[in-house]
């Protein structure tokens, strides 16, 4: 076997690892994937539940549950909440409903590009990740909690991930 012949065979064993690496290192994306797919999950089930609370009464079920749960029926914690449960009316479960069950499909599309490694699921990830960055801060200016910062801090982490994901494929494929 000569150099040449030793180098070619070099390059094609090369090529499927450093092909492999690459998709191992985009295993970001497939946990993003495996995010938005829960989410779309849990938001399901908030629509469902609205939707089973059109027919049902949704502040006897929240005092059923209050009760159950041995809480003090004359707290400030129970007496805000079971007042907020009253001003939800049919036609805001309906409305909470349809919003659920757009944003939980909106979330599945996304899902489903990116655990299928789509370019355009990552643009509509980012995008959308990047529009929710204002309301988190106001939330954290407004209210700053453990978990609107968590959410905050998450949502960033995953704009970065992307950034750095889309710059690398464009990197990759201008010197391709």
């Amino acid at each position: 076997m000569n150099l040449q012949q030793a180098t070619v065979q070099e390059e094609t064993h090369k090529a499927p690892h450093s092909s492999h690496h690459l998709e191992a290192r985009d295993s970001g994306l497939y946990l993003i994937g495996l995010f938005k797919l829960a989410k779309a999950i849990f938001f399901l089930g908030v629509s469902l539940g609205a939707l089973h609370f059109i027919h049902h009464d949704l502040a006897d079920t929240v005092d059923k549950v209050f009760r159950e749960l041995h809480f003090d029926p004359e707290s400030r914690v129970v007496d805000f909440i079971t007042d907020k449960v009253a001003l939800v009316t049919h036609h805001k479960l309906r409305l909470i409903s349809l919003g659920s069950v757009l944003y939980a499909m909106l979330c599945c599309t996304e899902a489903y590009g990116l655990l299928r490694r789509r370019v355009w699921a990552e643009f509509v990830t980012l995008w959308l990740s990047v529009s929710f960055l204002p309301w988190e801060s106001f939330e954290i200016y407004r209210a700053p909690t453990f978990w609107h910062c968590s959410i905050l801090l998450v949502n960033l982490a995953v704009v970065a991930y992307l950034v750095w994901m889309l710059q690398r494929k464009k990197r990759r494929k201008g010197s391709a």
